[in-house]
């Protein structure tokens, strides 16, 4: 670079990879960092943390052990504002929510052409049981005033995207944020133990229904504006856009998706499925945020029938993905198993990919080859 370098020399804008690029260094090396779910881990109602998905935009924070001196800050358009230290939120009256997480960018990496940017097959999902405090409770207690509108949430994490120097942060209207139906949480706890540093350690959001980009991490400052927020996380990152120029419309809800459990065992490099003759046994998860899923079909000549799977949904835990199964008969020779999911407002996965240039909501059905031998 020539001259005095600034942030725009090393942070490059958006782009589509070209026609016969490969995935490059950078892209491997944020897979490395940004690691999804193993699918055989499916099996688990809850996710252990470390097979639970992971992407964190710039560093993980250095947080002291104990967290001593963390507060989360709740202030702006209120009448109390409020500052929290991380004791006096535990011994508030707590609540567990078990929540389906996925990442926006599921499924980029299989578009084409493909959005430059960290490579998600399938597995960028988890599932945890968060507890925490609802975040309905403390702004009704610090008094949000007329005319707000938003809650903008702020992570310690910060780093520099496409030229911003930025905090990441996000916000979520006030018809979510405050709704006590909607069960936001801020979350001090995964799976009954401390949350991990990856996932956010000492505090962070957690927003059922939404993908993961709205469960801001590290979390330490809640400002109610009366104002729609227009950050980078907001405004730029994070739209369905058909092309550069193209404001585009905010990613907000999870569309639905199932999963298979990978059957029989797998070639090492390829992943491919190895099954024995007769009746294989199928399971896996299917979830959405706009409503729970009503249905699974599974099919196994080319998407040219379907067959409905059993599917148990828990009305206990709205948010978190619903288990289903079922039996295929294999005979010898090669297949591609095909998995789609229904939710009750009748949306259901698509046979082709829903295209868009960040490579945001790909809820592309599932095939997984398989190869029964005798």
């Amino acid at each position: 670079m020539d001259g005095t370098p600034d942030l725009r020399d090393v942070s490059a804008p958006g782009r589509l990879a070209g026609p016969d690029e490969g995935v490059s260094t950078a892209e491997l090396a944020l897979a490395a960092r940004n690691h999804g779910l193993p699918l055989e881990a499916l099996r688990y109602d809850t996710t252990p943390p470390g097979l639970h998905y992971v992407l964190v935009h710039y560093d993980i924070p250095a947080v002291d052990g104990d967290a001593e001196g963390w507060r989360l800050t709740v202030g702006g358009r209120v009448a109390h504002p409020l500052s929290l230290e991380l004791t006096a939120l535990r011994e508030r009256p707590a609540v567990t929510h078990r929540v389906t997480l996925e990442c926006a960018g599921n499924g980029r990496a299989r578009l084409a052409p493909r959005p430059v940017s960290q490579p998600w097959l399938v597995e960028a999902v988890g599932t945890a049981d968060w507890t925490g405090v609802p975040l309905a409770d403390l702004l009704a207690e610090a008094g949000v005033a007329d005319g707000a509108v938003e809650a903008v949430f702020t992570g310690a994490d910060h780093g520099v995207e496409r030229g911003t120097e930025q905090d990441y942060r996000r916000s979520l209207p006030l018809p979510v944020a405050a709704d006590p139906a909607r069960g936001v949480l801020v979350a001090y706890a995964m799976n009954g133990a401390p949350l991990p540093p990856q996932h956010g350690y000492p505090l962070r959001l957690v927003v059922p229904g939404w993908y993961g980009m709205a469960s801001v991490k590290w979390l330490c400052d809640v400002t109610v504006t009366d104002t729609p927020f227009t950050g980078f996380q907001q405004a730029v990152a994070y739209r369905y856009r058909q092309a550069a120029d193209d404001p585009g419309v905010p990613v907000d809800v999870i569309a639905p998706r199932a999963l298979m459990t990978p059957p029989g065992f797998p070639d090492f490099m390829s992943r491919t499925r190895v099954v024995r003759p007769g009746p294989v046994p199928l399971s896996g998860r299917a979830w959405s945020g706009h409503a729970p899923v009503v249905r699974v079909e599974l099919s196994a000549d080319g998407e040219a029938t379907w067959t409905d799977a059993e599917v148990a949904v828990d009305p206990d835990r709205p948010w978190a993905w619903a288990a289903w199964r079922a039996t295929w008969t294999a005979a010898p020779g090669a297949y591609t198993l095909t998995v789609r999911a229904t939710d009750a407002s009748g949306r259901t996965q698509p046979l082709a990919a829903p295209w868009n240039r960040g490579g945001f909501g790909n809820n592309l059905v599932q095939r997984v080859e398989v190869v029964c031998v005798e």
